[in-house]
């Protein structure tokens, strides 16, 4: 079920990436042209949108069936350890995601994220300022969490789950 939600979100994610426009003077704008002009852009998008909210809960639910089981024992702690680090890039795809309709709940929220990301020790200020590009949440920062949405992190979950699914198998 999971790597056809995967699909399903690569899918709709291309289809919406036609019309997106990910700079600050354009991403609302195109997100409502998405949504009220292009034929079945509503629908879409709220698949893309539920698809991602389906995937968190199916892989939390997949994570507490495996540590009930006890699948995570002997032999296995590899896959574990490929399953978690899935389960956070389903997070920073999440994350990532919320930023990309700019409107204002998608800003203050990506806004508490950051901050809360630059209050890790040592490495928070810097990670902070990665993450928005500069000092503050600007078109910059849109763009590398609209790159990171789409060509980073579909990469890394496609490799990481193949080699989940090898090592299970």
């Amino acid at each position: 079920t999971l790597a056809f939600l995967f699909a399903l979100q690569a899918i709709t994610g291309i289809l919406l990436s036609i019309y997106y426009v990910p700079s600050a003077d354009h991403a609302h704008a195109s997100v409502t042209f998405i949504q009220k002009a292009v034929r079945g852009g509503a629908m879409v998008r709220g698949v893309h949108a539920y698809g991602a909210s389906a995937m968190i809960v199916l892989v939390v639910a997949h994570i507490a069936q495996t540590f009930l089981f006890g699948a995570y024992k002997q032999r296995r702690e590899l896959v574990w350890i490929v399953g978690g680090l899935l389960l956070l890039l389903i997070l920073a795809f999440a994350f990532t995601g919320y930023l990309l309709p700019w409107d204002q709940e998608a800003f203050f929220a990506t806004k508490v994220g950051v901050s809360i990301a630059g209050e890790v020790p040592l490495v928070g200020p810097a990670q902070r300022r990665v993450m928005l590009g500069g000092t503050d949440l600007t078109s910059l920062t849109l763009s590398r969490f609209f790159a990171v949405h789409v060509l980073v992190l579909p990469l890394l979950l496609g490799v990481l789950l193949v080699v989940h699914v090898y090592l299970f198998r």
